[in-house]
């Protein structure tokens, strides 16, 4: 089968690669990368989490003025400061003991990635990456704990990077997870505030939704012609990759319709794929976060 179509190039990002970025170059980058909306969904979920604490607060007092035992749900909502951050600390802690840390001399190949990753988008400082053990999973993430900021890549993914592969996907995907960190998205108060409207269907989804969207911008401001790449692995894993087309994936974007479809993008994390790589190829107009992509001139 013949390689897939790629997207086409956009034109160079106004924002180029500089050491030393100051706060206001940052302040600049994140302002073009994040999706329009991230920042009212951010607002409604934080409201949320608002309501939910409040509720659980009034459950658990009023437990304990009537002397019996609190909704336990009540109780972990308020627990909530302690639990993330034992959650994180014991993230961090197994990616130290377990993963291969990416270095100059550990992959040096997807640390200097890092690297220009981290020049790009103007962050003073490289977060730590590790890379895990997949056991046939295609994933990777980013987190933090105290002031260390880190991503994991799970190594099924991670070996798209070999230079018998697409190396270009890889650094897509690194820039991805780094432009979470850039675009705050990994802050331990950030994650706090939204933790109480998890539990609220569609509204939290929403919210994490726009931040893929966000963080897709960053790796495609990086390495537009990694997108293909990585949504190609994303699709139909590190063996099938080459033989997706990319572009026929998008096109399904305008075609796939109905209420389940609607239902399934609305709940889920991530944006759907076809959705996602319609946004990736069509740089046009943001990423769509409810209604699905139409055919535009």
């Amino acid at each position: 089968m013949s390689e897939p179509i790629q997207y086409a190039t956009p034109p160079a990002t106004p924002f180029a690669p500089a050491a030393g970025a100051t706060q206001r170059y940052r302040r600049q980058v994140r302002s073009h990368l994040r999706h329009p909306l991230e920042n009212l969904c951010l607002v409604v979920v934080i409201l949320g989490s608002f309501l939910v604490w409040a509720v659980s607060t009034y459950e658990v007092a009023s437990a304990i003025i009537d002397r019996r035992q609190p909704d336990p749900y009540a109780v972990l909502f308020l627990a909530a400061p302690v639990i993330i951050y034992f959650v994180r600390g014991q993230l961090y802690a197994r990616l130290r003991l377990s993963g291969v840390k990416i270095s100059p001399t550990q992959y040096p190949e997807a640390h200097q990635m890092l690297l220009d990753a981290c020049a790009h988008y103007g962050l003073p400082k490289v977060p730590d990456a590790y890379v895990v053990l997949g056991n046939g999973m295609i994933n990777a993430a980013a987190s933090g704990h105290g002031f260390r900021r880190f991503i994991f890549v799970y190594s099924d993914l991670f070996e798209i990077g070999g230079q018998a592969r697409n190396p270009e996907a890889l650094r897509f995907i690194l820039g991805h997870e780094v432009g979470h960190i850039a675009a705050g998205h990994t802050s331990y108060w950030r994650v706090l505030a939204i933790s109480g409207a998890q539990w609220i269907p569609f509204v939290g989804s929403t919210l994490s939704r726009s931040q893929e969207y966000t963080a897709d911008n960053f790796g495609y401001s990086l390495v537009p012609h990694g997108s293909a790449g990585a949504m190609s692995t994303l699709a139909a894993g590190k063996y099938l990759n080459r033989t997706v087309d990319v572009n026929v994936l998008a096109d399904r974007a305008t075609t796939e319709k109905g209420f389940f479809v609607w239902v399934v993008n609305a709940l889920a994390s991530h944006p759907v794929l076809v959705w996602r790589s319609h946004a990736l190829r069509d740089r046009r107009r943001p990423g769509r976060l409810l209604w699905r992509p139409k055919d535009r001139p």
